[in-house]
Order: C-alpha cells, then structure tokens, then sequence
C-alpha cells in the first residue's frame, strides 16, 4: 500500500534504534530528563498536585508505580502518569521547546511508569528508555512543523495537551516494543484524547493538561496494543474530514523518513529552553531586562527607591493570557509580564517564594504594578524564538533608564550551563529527597545508557 504520513510515523517508531542517536541528542535528552524529574519533585509539594493525588488515590485498586516526592505511595500505572504529569507542570518550571510546548513533562511520567509496569525479565534498560524519550520528543517536534502557527505563542490550545498527548503515545508504543499497526492506531486513538483551551491558563486547572497528555497517550499505547484500532489517516491533511489537523488553521504535514544510518533528531538542530524560576516562558524576557535596569537604577541613585519612579514601561508582544496587570493568585503571577517585572525590580531576584500569597499581596508590589504602562512595539512578535522583552523607568527627575534582554540565561541559544542546571535540580531535588538520593538520581541518569534496569529511576 502507498505510505502516508501516518504509516511514515508509525514505521519510525517501530524500526528506530538506539544507535541512531548521536551524543548531542543523548546528552540533550539526558539533561532534559534530569530537569524534569527534578520539576517534578519541586511540583510534588504544591496544592494542585495534592487535589491531583488525592483524586488518583480514588481509584487506584493496581499500586504498582511510583509518585514523585511521596515515598512509599505508589498508583496504577497510568494514574501515577497523571499525578508527576501534573507535579512536573504545576510550578510552570518545566521546559520548553521551539516550536511552543513542553516536551518532557508529556512524556517522562508515562515511561517512568510504563518502566515500573512491566514484569521482571522484561524491563526496559537505560538506552532502550533514552530512545522512547527522544522518540516522543521527535513526534512532537515533527507535528508542531506541519503548522506555521505552532511557532508563535498559543492562542487556541495548549500544545502540550496537543503533541504532548501525540508524543506520550509514540515514547510509551516504542517502550512497548508495539507492532507498526499498533503505533499507528496508537497515534490514531491519541488525537481523540488530545486538546485542552488556553482558557485554563493561569489556573489550577493548566497542569492538568501535562498529567492528561501523558497518562492519556500512554492509555492510547495500551489500547493499541490490546487490538484496538483507529484512523490510519489520522495525521494525513484529508479534504472534508479533519483528523489532526483540527488543532491547526493551517496544516501541511510531511512524512517522517524510516530512521537510516545518519537520520537526524530535530533535538540536534533545535536546543531546549530551561527555565531559572517557575513562570511562564515569556516571563522570563522582562525578568532579565528588569534585572538588568534596576542594576543601572543603583548606580544611578545608590540604592533600589521606588519613590523616585514614575512609570515602569515594558515593551513586550501581544499575548493575551500573559499580559495580567493585577494578578490575585500564584498561577496568574506566574502568567503575568507586570508582576515578574515588578517582582523582579523589588527584589533583585524571582525565585520559587516569589509567587507565595504574602509576596503576591504586598503593598509595595502593588504601588509598583499601579505604575507600569505596557506597550507593544511591532517588531516584538510573539514568538520565543524572536521576541524581546524591555523595561524602562521613567524617573520623576526626567531621566529615562532601560533594560532590554532579546535571549535570557536558559534559552536555546544560550543554554544553561552544567553547573547551572545540577544547581538548579539539587535545589528543587532537595525539597522533598535527601542529600544521597539527589546525587544517586544525577548519577543515574548521567550514565542512563549503561543502566541495566530503567524502573530503578
């Protein structure tokens, strides 16, 4: 039969080895992988995680796989999916990519689990679960390339409740060692479980979507390999009949070449984003820029005094869900350019206390959120491969100081470094692991390829 899209994918899954991947994919995946467990400890100690597991706890007769940062709790495989999905996700800590989405958080819970699930004798090793991952990081790349408008930021459906879902069903297939048909009709009964409204930003409800992208496209895995079928078609643009196309105005997809001697991972070409604080991506331009100012605003007056401010101008693009002038809660903090510019500038730093109750809620953050003007210059687009993020003080003396940041410490042209990222993960680790089983974790997974047995992460 004549190949389609949709078989293209499913015969890449299916015939991909793991000495396709090179170094510069294994380490990149590596760090990824580091990152997100470390999120996902850090997310172990929030409230929407706690609603999340007490909700799981409900209906989990199986206990056979493991919860971030509850030892000795564990959940039936797909739900203990959902609950780190959520953990990784409910700070806004986790990674991004480009095209926008957070790719790891879709993916990692579901063959952490997966790994757990499999009877003795058939465990996964480290290089076999380095594969799967890159396998679901590829599938989400490729399908965010078929759409122009996956490249800005989103404004319809959260991506990663989107290719999140696509990608959790091609890493979980190929850890499963599931038959070409069955990564095709996994990819097919994916899409019917994939979508969730930007609406639910800045809510407890958003990192859901990351628990519902990987427990549902591992729940798609399983249903295709019991025999359950779907469209063979389902990533094929087909005239009157939407299948994944329906999450995108316009899509021209591409088939994806069966994995020759050389084939090269879009994580070669295309670097991840970590982020320093958890907030949204965006957040982290003004930031920088805000950082940036207030260090000239020292030199200038000696000290940070928001008394001699008139206005706080901030030059940043159009995006609706992020552009929150008096935000009330932790999550729309987080949403909110205004607040971690101000945040910013009162404390010479954002970290994980600024987005406590006491820190939103204070008098002299409000005084300064009442000072700033947003503006939107037409050349800052809302991309992150392209956007900017620029903060000025307008001084009641008439002196104008300013901060610009166009790639902050952490993006894919200016990746963090190794020191940076152990610190970042030995803190979040910290928070709910002691000291020995942090570095055990940065140990095991630096040498992931040689593990024997990858349900010991």
């Amino acid at each position: 039969p004549e190949e389609t899209v949709t078989s293209s994918f499913a015969s890449f899954i299916h015939a991909v080895r793991p000495e396709h991947l090179s170094k510069t994919v294994c380490h990149r995946s590596k760090r990824m992988i580091l990152d997100s467990i470390g999120v996902g400890l850090v997310g172990s100690t929030t409230p929407v995680f706690d609603i999340a597991l007490q909700y799981c706890q409900l209906y989990s007769p199986v206990a056979v796989s493991s919860v971030y940062g509850k030892p000795g709790v564990k959940l039936s495989p797909t739900l203990a999916a959902f609950t780190n999905g959520v953990a990784t996700h409910s700070m806004d800590f986790d990674d991004t990519w480009h095209p926008a989405t957070h790719p790891s958080g879709a993916v990692l819970p579901a063959l952490l689990a997966a790994s757990q699930m499999l009877p003795p004798g058939t465990k996964p090793n480290g290089m076999d679960f380095l594969l799967a991952f890159n396998v679901g990081l590829e599938v989400q790349g490729r399908l965010m390339h078929f759409s122009t408008e996956a490249h800005d930021i989103p404004r319809r459906f959260h991506p990663p409740s989107v290719v999140g879902t696509m990608g959790s069903a091609a890493a979980t297939a190929k850890l499963l060692s599931l038959s070409a048909a069955q990564c095709t009709h996994a990819l097919g009964i994916a899409a019917s479980l994939a979508g969730a409204p930007m609406a639910n930003a800045a809510t407890q409800a958003k990192p859901l979507h990351i628990g519902n992208a990987t427990r549902l496209g591992f729940e798609a895995a399983l249903l295709a390999a019991r025999g359950m079928e779907a469209s063979p078609l389902i990533l094929d643009d087909i005239p009157g009949c939407s299948g994944f196309s329906v999450f995108y105005g316009v899509y021209q997809p591409k088939p994806l070449s069966t994995p020759s001697e050389h084939h090269e991972f879009l994580l070669e070409k295309q670097d991840i984003a970590f982020k320093r604080f958890p907030a949204h991506l965006g957040m982290h331009w003004v930031v920088d820029a805000a950082l940036s100012v207030r260090n000239l605003f020292i030199n200038y007056a000696g000290s940070f005094s928001p008394s001699l401010i008139r206005t706080i101008v901030l030059k940043i693009p159009v995006s609706k869900y992020i552009n929150r002038p008096f935000p009330s809660s932790e999550h729309q903090a987080r949403h909110s350019f205004q607040f971690n510019a101000c945040a910013a500038l009162l404390d010479g730093e954002v970290g994980l206390s600024s987005f406590a109750e006491t820190s939103i809620h204070r008098q002299e953050l409000r005084e300064l959120l009442d000072k700033v003007v947003v503006e939107h210059p037409e050349d800052n687009v809302a991309n992150f491969d392209k956007m900017y993020g620029e903060v000025a003080l307008l001084l009641h003396s008439g002196d104008v100081l300013t901060g610009k940041c166009d790639t902050f410490y952490g993006h894919w042209r200016k990746p963090l470094s190794k020191e940076s990222l152990l610190k970042k993960f030995r803190s979040n680790a910290s928070h709910v692991l002691p000291q020995e089983k942090v570095e055990t974790i940065i140990t095991m997974v630096d040498n992931l390829e040689t593990l024997s047995d990858s349900s010991q992460l």
